[in-house]
């Protein structure tokens, strides 16, 4: 008798465990209205026959400002740049000086940075993606968040949420795309609802000399 009495706490801590988790992302998504951090992406390629996986990594600094503004920046090891300014996706490629401009609504939809910088709450989120919440690890809650769209690029996300008095943070992100090849983004320096953060820090004018594409 007492292994099933410790057998159903143990599943009610679960539970709860995970109900935290998404009720920490709600209150990510209520609370941080903008933010931005440094960050360290690693890239592992899908192993090939007899090969072992391979790694790419790259940093940068992030920034964004709910509900149509975000931008990566990448800054090693090739400086790249993804600023969305409330109608239009930039991607730009400094080396190759080329950027593509998409129209934002149709361009981001079940991506990563719909969760970060669009959606308002997780009720709204819940209508492109299935959220699971995850047990804690490394420090952190995670919820996964799988796209509800079969035409999604990407398979699934996990998101690790840090949680202290002063609020919820988005210290990691984890993707995994169609194609086998897994994405990890570490966070740093983050700050939430900085003061100084306006619309103007998410525009973006093509350089002299650089294609345009508009596919």
């Amino acid at each position: 008798m007492r292994h099933v009495f410790w057998l159903m706490a143990w599943w009610a801590a679960c539970a709860a465990a995970q109900a935290d988790a998404l009720d920490s992302l709600g209150l990510f998504l209520k609370n941080t209205r903008s933010g931005r951090a440094d960050f360290v992406q690693t890239v592992t390629l899908p192993a090939k026959s007899g090969q072992a996986p391979r790694t790419k990594q790259s940093t940068g600094s992030f920034a964004f400002m709910r509900p149509q503004h975000f931008r990566l920046d990448y800054q090693k090891p090739f400086a790249q740049s993804i600023v969305a300014d409330g109608k239009t996706l930039w991607i730009y490629d400094a080396e190759l000086k080329q950027a593509t401009a998409r129209a934002q609504g149709q361009a981001l939809g079940s991506t990563p940075m719909a969760v970060i910088a669009m959606a308002s709450d997780v009720a709204s989120l819940q209508k492109e993606f299935q959220l699971l919440a995850q047990p804690d690890q490394d420090g952190l809650q995670w919820v996964q968040a799988t796209p509800v769209s079969k035409d999604a690029g990407m398979q699934s996300m996990r998101l690790g949420l840090r949680v202290s008095g002063t609020g919820v943070q988005l210290a990691r992100l984890e993707m995994a795309d169609a194609m086998g090849q897994r994405s990890l983004l570490v966070f740093d320096r983050i700050e939430t609802n900085p003061a100084g953060l306006g619309a103007s820090g998410f525009q973006f004018s093509p350089p002299a000399g650089v294609e345009v594409l508009r596919p």
